[in-house]
């Protein structure tokens, strides 16, 4: 297990000093570690999503004409697609970059089951795309990185990327950063209390802890999980697929249960919601400026007002709450009103350490949500 301090020293050695990414939980380490050195900075950016990281790193390029480093867990490589292959491939710019990429259900590892199919096709994804890797595991010491990165930097010279790929567990590091906000609204709490004004409504959970909650709510609840789509994957898409389901349920009113950072990387969503504008949506957005579940590294979403970027896109009603009573005043007031509805809902950083998560598999979800919206 190699100290993230000398994975840091590693690239700085070779001249790296821009860094851009979409947290991942398994490269905690090294963000805290960037945060520590650089901040939030023109040197340190996280990013909307890691195609947007991948922009911004052929802006320094192009700015300054070093190589850029951009991180990711293995799932946003879907994301940095169009700009890999369109922008920084040397058939193209010729932009260099090195990938740091968190691999999440690596053949040799357990994992949950969205991560098990992604895992399987990270090296060849890296393949297609004429990208060199490297595997970071445990067992890595700093003098191998070291002679590996020298072998690679012909590669970047011309214009070509390559990937350091991170097993679990390969990073650790002696302190982390705790990200905190002022506000006292706890997330499980607020889904309780939607679960309760929703009843038999449909309700779609966005990635990460939301919907391990909103299955915990559930259990503890005694309730069946038919009701619920809990979207284990797909970060950013909730709000999506909840206009798809809206738009061919008319009869039921939906619910998205959002997340800030889930917003932020595919916002464009919130366009379509409002010129489609259904009648039977309910979009409410937790926000606690944090990408929580990967490692509680902040969002931007504290320096932007969603609810003037809901007004803009169309939503017929607008709400932001701070406390519970506000939450349940708004809950009350929208039964029977028409959508699509927006509710921003500012709260703390933080969970239970016992969370569980969905004891069901996805295609068992899948199964029982839509034999109820059948009925």
């Amino acid at each position: 297990m190699m100290h993230v301090s000398r994975l840091l020293f590693q690239l700085e050695k070779h001249g790296i000093r821009f860094f851009a990414g979409v947290p991942d939980s398994q490269l905690k380490p090294f963000i805290h570690c960037l945060i520590r050195t650089y901040g939030i900075s023109n040197n340190h950016m996280i990013a909307a999503n890691e195609g947007n990281a991948v922009a911004l790193a052929a802006g320094y390029h192009l700015a300054t004409g070093k190589v850029p480093c951009v991180y990711m867990q293995n799932s946003g490589i879907g994301n940095m697609l169009n700009p890999a292959v369109s922008l920084l491939s040397e058939k193209v710019y010729g932009i260099p970059c090195v990938y740091v990429v968190g691999w999440r259900g690596a053949p040799d590892m357990t994992d949950e089951p969205q991560h098990r199919f992604q895992g399987e096709i990270t090296l060849p994804l890296l393949e297609v795309l004429n990208v060199q890797y490297w595997i970071l595991d445990t067992d890595t010491a700093e003098h191998q990185l070291d002679n590996r990165m020298e072998a690679f930097s012909s590669l970047l010279d011309a214009g070509k990327s390559i990937a350091l790929v991170v097993k679990k567990d390969s990073l650790h590091d002696d302190e982390e950063i705790v990200n905190k906000n002022d506000y006292s609204l706890i997330r499980e709490e607020i889904i309780q209390h939607i679960v309760g004004a929703a009843r038999e409504d449909v309700l779609v959970s966005t990635t990460g802890k939301t919907s391990r909650e909103l299955f915990e709510v559930r259990e503890h609840n005694g309730q069946s999980h038919q009701c619920d789509f809990l979207t284990v994957g797909s970060m950013g898409h909730s709000s999506s697929i909840a206009l798809g389901i809206a738009g061919h349920q008319p009869q039921r009113r939906v619910w998205c249960i959002d997340g800030d950072g889930a917003l932020l990387m595919h916002m464009g969503s919130m366009a379509v919601i409002g010129a489609q504008s259904p009648s039977n949506l309910v979009h409410v957005v937790i926000n606690n400026s944090a990408h929580e579940s990967v490692g509680g590294a902040p969002t931007v979403a504290d320096t932007i007002q969603m609810e003037q970027i809901a007004w803009g896109c169309g939503y017929r009603e607008v709400y932001s709450v701070k406390t519970m009573g506000e939450l349940d005043d708004v809950l009350s007031r929208i039964e029977g009103k028409k959508g699509p509805i927006f509710i921003e809902a500012k709260a703390a950083v933080g969970s239970r350490s016992d969370l569980g998560r969905p004891t069901k598999l996805p295609m068992e979800n899948k199964r029982l949500f839509m034999e109820y919206l059948k009925t």
